[in-house]
């Protein structure tokens, strides 16, 4: 296989890998998508809003998609390794469990500690490291231990996967004039805004949102390469130590803007969320968070599609988050 790059991925690709994911034996959901205006939330009546639950997706995120087409791509009964900071190794160990693969997932040491535990009950082996040593733990396990590096972020056929995403919510709305994505690493954004660009939505802006404390791509955008930092947000999922390489060029050639939000812009998220009746773990709320503190320009008017991508967080972790009071 030669270099995969933006131009390796097309829309037959795409639609090839949501019929993957909608098969798959891990049993992918159509997560709904409602408008904003049924729910309790504070309503503005100058922009129609519609928010994609994935926090209800099978292990609580959307990482399964992709993780369901990367397995249905690789032989059966594996030794596979990963990183992740939780969603992905819960995915990653779900199908591991299903696949009867050996797997184990590099954590960084700031990742909650029940996250871990969660990954290992599925019979995946957990190692925590600082954040800046989680590609050398990788590497040597790949090296020492012949183990085949599934990347969490980093993939083509993860990224086709995640992109059944962006597919679903053209479904319901055939033509949005905005769709804001979290980003940590950019798999999810990257595949979300190839389906809908690819799909003929030359007039939607895509906008990707980071935290402040952990804003690779925006820094990838501004330095025009995928770039590193030493990430740090209560947004652990969002927090990856570089951005990806196929993600960046694919954000390069889709994405709006990347826009930034606070770390008290996304407790504030999560808490408004909860009172609405919606668990969203504060990766999963940063698109939402976006919305609210006004960091996306010109929606008014406008058809605007949220993602909330996921809803892993513990009952001990809410203590965090102010009431939205």
């Amino acid at each position: 296989m030669g270099e995969v790059s933006a131009d390796s991925v097309t829309l037959d690709l795409l639609l090839e890998a949501r019929e993957t994911v909608r098969r798959s034996p891990l049993g992918v959901i159509t997560t709904p998508m409602i408008p904003w205006s049924q729910t309790t939330l504070p309503v503005n009546k100058a922009h129609s809003i519609h928010i994609k639950l994935e926090n209800m997706q099978r292990t609580g995120s959307f990482k399964i998609r992709g993780v369901a087409n990367q397995f249905a791509r690789r032989s059966e009964g594996g030794n596979f390794i990963t990183m992740s900071a939780g969603n992905y190794g819960k995915s990653f160990a779900y199908a591991s469990k299903h696949y009867g693969s050996k797997g184990k997932v590099v954590m960084p040491e700031t990742s909650p500690m029940s996250r871990s535990v969660l990954i290992q009950s599925f019979g995946v082996g957990v190692e925590r490291v600082p954040t800046s040593c989680l590609m050398n733990v990788v590497n040597r396990c790949v090296q020492e231990d012949d183990m085949t590096f599934l990347h969490s972020y980093d993939d083509l056929d993860l990224i086709a996967g995640h992109a059944s995403l962006g597919l679903e919510v053209l479904e319901v709305v055939p033509e949005p004039d905005v769709v804001a994505v979290c980003c940590g690493g950019g798999g999810l954004l990257a595949g979300v805004a190839a389906a809908v660009k690819l799909s003929g939505c030359d007039k939607t802006r895509i906008y990707g949102v980071e935290p402040e404390g952990a804003c690779t791509m925006y820094k990838s955008f501004i330095q025009k390469k995928p770039v590193g930092m030493d990430a740090s947000s209560i947004a652990s999922g969002l927090a990856p130590p570089f951005a990806g390489k196929l993600p960046y060029e694919l954000c390069q050639r889709y994405v709006e803007e990347i826009v930034l939000v606070s770390d008290d812009d996304i407790k504030a998220a999560v808490s408004t969320l909860y009172r609405a009746g919606l668990v969203v773990e504060p990766s999963g709320s940063a698109a939402f968070a976006a919305i609210a503190a006004a960091k996306i320009p010109r929606l008014e008017g406008r058809d605007v599609v949220c993602v909330l991508s996921g809803g892993n967080i513990g009952k001990d972790e809410f203590a965090n988050f102010p009431d939205p009071d």
